[in-house]
């Protein structure tokens, strides 16, 4: 963060602008620093206030794409903070304050995902799930779903869902995905409603009308993926039934050592596969010869996604070797989240080297068939435990 000399300086030189531009400068700015600048004068905070500048901003903020990480040392020395691929620098959002007026000091949070404005956490101790909105600094307990109280580790990234309403209305859905009773079940809570709802999924017999991450897509949601093959639900708007596809994966059999799913720790693990929104990203990586220590180096990344039936993995691109030169650095743990909005791909690593975190964040549009980098900073993770890591939607005004 800059320091308060800085953004006071910068804040009076804002002031001596004309209005037009200082709302063109304010709509290009985060959250964060909008909401910083509601103090610098009377003139800006009526500004920011403005009705019309807020539908402006929440409709161009709309596109910008979050990361979200929240980091501890111990129980109650957590931090959930943000990085938008618009700004250059980690955003602080301080939830302690809202979280410790219903949350026992002794609860263990998990961060599970955001959309929009919502983020859901899940209480380890307790088993409970909780919506926070660190804009109004508000928490809502969700109830227990019809599987009862889960711990943290039984909430899979790829396994769930969570859909904001539209600016301002303050709805969202939130969905996951379960075998129960050998049967592929949507579980899905409404706030409108505040109940949970049960849906058993048909088997999938068409064709997935899928639109390449467009609006209108079904969510996909993983209940298993396998080295060579994985079940999902995809399910569309509310109160249509959701459909069960199980592809099959014919790409890699011939890897050395061990793959594993989400989070590779290990000498042996030399694959890792990361599922989300219907793709497949495998990250290779090769064994380095440094004398008592488990360290690797990314090797190859490559993009997998649904064929149109369902039944498949198909390639789509390999991330290129240029790309993958200047990105790949020692790790010995790995872990990702890969997301899909608006026909981009969406993909972040997180490597761990000797207590240092390392992110890799990479973007495949489909459109132009090409991929990009987007060089995160340094969130000062050294010493810290990752406990929750997401993509979401932009933060609106209200």
């Amino acid at each position: 963060m800059e320091s308060h000399q800085s953004s006071t300086t910068n804040a009076v030189g804002l002031c001596l602008l004309p209005s037009e531009l200082i709302q063109y400068i304010l709509l290009c700015l985060p959250l964060p620093d909008v909401y910083r600048f509601k103090s610098v004068s009377k003139s800006i905070a009526l500004l920011i206030s403005d009705q019309d500048f807020v539908r402006d901003y929440n409709l161009q903020s709309s596109s910008a794409t979050w990361l979200f990480i929240y980091k501890k040392r111990w129980k109650r020395d957590a931090v959930l903070h943000g990085f938008t691929d618009c700004s250059n620098r980690w955003f602080k959002f301080l939830i302690a304050d809202t979280l410790k007026e219903m949350i026992p000091r002794c609860e263990d949070l998990y961060f599970l995902t955001a959309s929009g404005d919502h983020f859901l956490f899940a209480l380890n101790t307790s088993q409970e799930v909780i919506l926070v909105n660190p804009v109004l600094k508000t928490i809502k307990r969700i109830p227990p779903s019809p599987l009862g109280p889960r711990c943290t580790s039984s909430w899979r990234r790829s396994g769930m869902k969570l859909l904001s309403g539209p600016p301002g209305v303050g709805h969202f859905r939130f969905l996951f995905a379960e075998m129960n009773e050998d049967f592929p079940v949507l579980f899905e809570y409404s706030s409108i409603t505040d109940k949970w709802h049960s849906t058993v999924a048909r088997e999938n017999f068409g064709v997935l009308q899928r639109c390449n991450g467009r609006e209108g897509d079904p969510s996909f949601l993983s209940i298993f993926n396998g080295r060579n093959e994985s079940v999902l639900i995809a399910t569309g708007s509310q109160g249509e039934t959701p459909v069960v596809v199980r592809p099959r994966f014919h790409g890699g059999g011939n890897d050395e050592g061990q793959s594993a799913v989400g989070f590779g720790w290990g000498n042996a693990i030399n694959r890792l596969q990361v599922y989300g929104d219907g793709n497949m990203v495998i990250a290779r990586s090769e064994s380095v010869d440094v004398a008592k220590s488990n360290t690797k180096l990314l090797k190859s990344l490559e993009l997998w996604s649904l064929s149109s039936d369902g039944r498949r993995w198909e390639f789509i691109s390999n991330v290129p070797s240029e790309l993958i030169d200047q990105i790949k650095k020692p790790h010995g743990v790995m872990m990702g989240c890969l997301e899909e909005s608006k026909g981009t791909v969406r993909v972040v690593l997180m490597s761990n080297f000797e207590s240092v975190w390392d992110i890799i964040w990479l973007c495949y549009g489909r459109g132009e068939r090409e991929w990009t980098w987007v060089p995160v900073p340094d969130c000062k993770m050294k010493g810290s435990n990752l406990a929750g890591i997401t993509f979401s939607s932009g933060l609106t005004l209200s």
